[in-house]
């Protein structure tokens, strides 16, 4: 036999009413600057190299989003980029958006006791780089995201104009901005795989790399 309480009627109205008014609310699903320094986010041994690996591989331009994620040793495992839509910041949109991307590149870790990769985002957009409600929308949909994949939420960066910045951490860059040209990928990113072919055409290339 098992005991407990009914809630009233008056409360469960009560709860409803909260929960629509919640979900109607995209202020909700958003990360104040102070909320995201507390969560315990793993710092970036390196944040230049990343980002300057992420902006010459995608090349962003305002309003590209890339979301990437890296192994123990800060090494790039997989990334995708892609356009935010003209529609008010909503930080389940952007968890939907995120979610769908890393479901797309990479398989999930839901089976391991702790995650060991790690998500970052960085988004380029116009403005300077000071903390925007779009931006605490992107940090709780990247934050979720990870949960619902099975990794560790990494950095939220921005790229603007004035340069890069690691939201929460105060670090940050004059380049790569939207306006610089790419560099060459980091020396974290291990180079792209050859092209698996036979005969002939696998000698030529093994030549080629060689040199």
């Amino acid at each position: 036999m098992t005991f407990g309480f009914a809630p009233s009627s008056a409360a469960s109205t009560s709860t409803s009413a909260d929960l629509s008014a919640a979900s109607a609310n995209p202020l909700v699903r958003m990360l104040e600057p102070a909320e995201w320094a507390a969560a315990g986010i793993p710092l970036l041994r390196n944040p230049r190299e990343v980002v300057s690996g992420l902006h010459s591989r995608h090349r962003p331009g305002p309003a590209t989003a890339i979301v990437a994620v890296l192994d123990p040793d800060e090494r790039l495992c997989a990334s995708a980029s892609f356009i935010r839509r003209p529609a008010p910041a909503d930080g389940w949109m952007f968890r939907n958006a995120l979610l769908a991307q890393l479901r797309r590149v990479i398989p999930h870790d839901l089976r391991r006791r702790t995650p060991v990769r790690t998500a970052v985002l960085l988004y380029c957009r116009e403005g300077d780089a000071r903390w925007t409600e779009e931006d605490g929308a992107w940090m709780w949909g990247l934050r979720d995201a990870c949960t619902l994949h099975g990794l560790r939420c990494g950095a939220y960066i921005t790229l603007t104009r004035d340069g890069w910045q690691v939201l929460g951490e105060g670090r940050g860059g004059r380049r790569p901005n939207t306006d610089s040209q790419p560099e060459p990928f980091g020396l974290s990113e291990a180079p792209p795989p050859l092209p698996r072919t036979g005969g002939a055409a696998s000698e030529v290339l093994r030549r080629a790399a060689a040199r």
